[in-house]
């Protein structure tokens, strides 16, 4: 392909001739079997060959090449817009430049920020403290196990809604969770009542007419449980501030079950 470009240097500058376009035709072609890197040099050379060759044509064509003239010319005849300036001044349309220069840079339009921040500093690593050699009559500290042995606040609600099912029996649900005063609560007193239907200390029922009512039950055996008598079922209860001023709205006031904590 080198010896057939320099051999036939004078049709590749010619502009009716078909030869440019076929060498570089040829050598695409030859390119998708390059595997070594010795061919992949002679590719290269015959590349820049080829291109050398154009460039010599182009600067021959042109004389001296274009000129400042030449290049203002070539603006203001394809990218002038039309302007309403009393001097009369012709004004670039330079987004169009930039639409024209991107076609050919292959970079995307639009604005270019800066991600991150402006001034990255280098982070220093801490020193790592020496371990202090142990004492033989050092001795490990006891654990207080008080605090772990003291019930929680959902434990405490667990319990108090237990009391209130064992006494009533059966209520609605919704008297049974709703804190008129406090949202939160209301949220603590569904959460309260989840454990006790995970302990299975707790049974939740729709009636023929589609109302939730709550039970006490026993909570099942652990024989029970290994055997897969009983089967543990889940579902997400939805509840949200909307959902709390409809229940209050819902429930008459004073039917509230669950007492308010301070």
């Amino acid at each position: 392909m080198k010896k057939k470009e320099k051999n036939e240097r004078d049709d590749l500058s010619s502009i009716d001739s078909a030869k440019f376009k076929s060498i570089v035709n040829d050598l695409e072609s030859l390119h998708q079997f390059v595997l070594k890197p010795r061919e992949q040099i002679a590719d290269a050379e015959a590349l820049l060959d080829i291109t050398n060759t154009l460039l010599t044509s182009v600067k021959a064509t042109n004389g001296d090449g274009i000129t400042i003239s030449d290049f203002v010319d070539s603006l203001v005849r394809d990218f002038a817009k039309q302007s309403s300036r009393p001097d009369g001044r012709t004004l670039i349309d330079w987004k169009k430049i930039g639409i024209e220069y991107s076609d050919a840079s292959r970079s995307s339009r639009g604005c270019r920020t800066m991600i991150g921040p402006m001034d990255t500093q280098m982070k220093q690593r801490k020193a790592r403290r020496k371990r202090a050699r142990l004492v033989e009559n050092e001795q490990p500290a006891e654990v207080d196990d008080t605090d772990i042995k003291k019930k929680t606040n959902t434990d405490i609600n667990m319990a108090a809604m237990f009391d209130i099912l064992r006494k009533h029996r059966i209520v609605r649900l919704e008297q049974l969770v709703l804190n008129r005063n406090s949202f939160a609560q209301t949220v603590e007193n569904i959460f309260a009542l989840s454990f006790l239907v995970k302990d299975g200390r707790a049974d939740i029922k729709l009636d023929e007419k589609g109302i939730h009512l709550v039970s006490p039950k026993n909570a099942p055996t652990a024989t029970a449980i290994a055997s897969k008598e009983v089967v543990y079922n889940h579902f997400v209860f939805r509840f949200d501030f909307k959902d709390w001023k409809l229940m209050k709205d819902y429930i008459e006031v004073g039917h509230e079950l669950m007492p308010h904590r301070d």
